[in-house]
């Protein structure tokens, strides 16, 4: 596996190994050594898997308590998957990274333990898949409206009208608004 960095050092893309032929492929998603060695020091306790139709965005969330870093792909259509960095002592506080993530492209996000994460579905759907580094803590979860201006995320929405979002992501905190780490 390949190790690519983003603008916000913590964050890290992360680009298997493909072995194809006319059969099919084969690829090492995941490999606790090298994550632990290479990538970040973690156990992971919780997988995750979720299919989404075009046009549904996901997130920002993230948990105050129980605190999730998140090793997230996609294993059918494409999402555009973003982390924003929640630590207010960090140098990048308040900074987004953003990246295309499909079943074509097999690259991996690591997002780490205090950042907020969403995804957009830029296909007629996808399958998402997350390794959490801590479980589902609903009580302590907030979520950050997608488009707040502070952020100026830039995400390729399709059309406004496909747009879907949750009750919970529709009601979602400026960033400002929000509780950091």
């Amino acid at each position: 596996m390949k190790i690519v960095d983003t603008n916000i050092s913590d964050v890290k893309i992360i680009i298997p190994t493909v072995f194809g032929d006319e059969r099919g492929f084969f690829m090492e998603t995941f490999r606790d050594d090298w994550f632990c060695k290479n990538v970040a020091d973690v156990k992971f306790v919780q997988d995750n898997h979720s299919k989404s139709k075009q046009g549904i965005l996901r997130g920002l969330h993230y948990q105050l308590e129980q605190t999730q870093g998140k090793l997230v792909r996609v294993t059918q259509g494409e999402v555009f998957d973003v982390a924003v960095d929640m630590r207010k002592s960090s140098s990048t506080f308040g900074q987004w990274f953003g990246l295309l993530l499909s079943a074509e492209n097999k690259k991996q996000l690591w997002v780490p333990p205090g950042f907020a994460h969403g995804f957009y579905v830029t296909t007629d759907s996808a399958e998402f898949c997350y390794r959490c580094t801590d479980y589902y803590h609903p009580k302590s979860e907030i979520s950050i409206k997608y488009n707040d201006e502070t952020l100026g995320i830039e995400w390729p929405i399709l059309s406004k009208s496909l747009l879907s979002l949750s009750a919970k992501d529709e009601n979602g905190l400026m960033f400002n608004d929000a509780p950091t780490f």
